[in-house]
């Protein structure tokens, strides 16, 4: 009889299968749409992400990091966003892709005109088992606001480089930048690989 695989072997399979993916190609649009599909498959189920790290916080939203590639070229994180939470208007300067895991999203793209950023096009809505990618080629500067008001919505994330170390800008209404980095609320990470209790309860039988 075959054991139950923890939840977390779902986040260790994508993180694998990424790894694979950007070993094997640098071209964007392939990372792009192969790797939406991993993620698509990854927040096809709601039933891996620990509790630990799909905390909201009633002042802000939170960006739990679960994993960074060892030579860090991508990382995967948890977004939770409370009701009603909104990013500023920011860009990413690394492609990324965002699924969502948990109720919905407003996403609105911008663009530089007469110097400033303008809203372009409709609000999109960003909904569970949904992904999207954003990137300096397809579309770089937009803000995400949590499409509830009255309760939790959480999205993974997935990005082209360690996100907390990656100088980025936020733009005031006018288009002027300010620069940040976006940091992880964790200090701990989720333990994805000690497979110790399914090892051991194979050798015994």
């Amino acid at each position: 009889m075959s054991q139950p695989r923890p939840p977390l072997a779902k986040l260790a399979d994508f993180v694998g299968a990424l790894g694979t993916l950007v070993d094997t190609t640098s071209d964007e649009d392939l990372i792009l749409a192969e790797g939406g599909r991993l993620l698509a498959g990854l927040i096809a189920r709601d039933d891996w992400l620990p509790d630990a790290y799909a905390k909201p916080d009633p002042t802000r939203y939170q960006q739990y990091l679960l994993h960074c590639d060892s030579r860090e070229r991508f990382s995967v994180v948890s977004f939770v966003w409370g009701p009603g939470q909104a990013t500023p208007v920011h860009d990413h300067t690394v492609w990324g892709l965002v699924g969502v895991l948990r109720g919905a999203e407003l996403s609105q793209r911008f663009e530089r005109r007469a110097g400033a950023f303008a809203a372009i096009g409709p609000v999109h809505r960003l909904e569970r088992g949904e992904v999207e990618a954003v990137s300096p080629t397809v579309g770089d500067v937009h803000q995400v606001t949590n499409a509830f008001d009255d309760r939790v919505s959480i999205s993974i994330h997935v990005y082209g480089a360690n996100i907390g170390a990656v100088e980025r800008s936020t733009y005031d209404a006018a288009g002027r930048p300010k620069r940040f980095v976006s940091g992880y609320a964790n200090t701990t990470l989720p333990n994805l690989w000690d497979r110790s209790k399914p090892v051991l309860a194979e050798a015994a039988r």
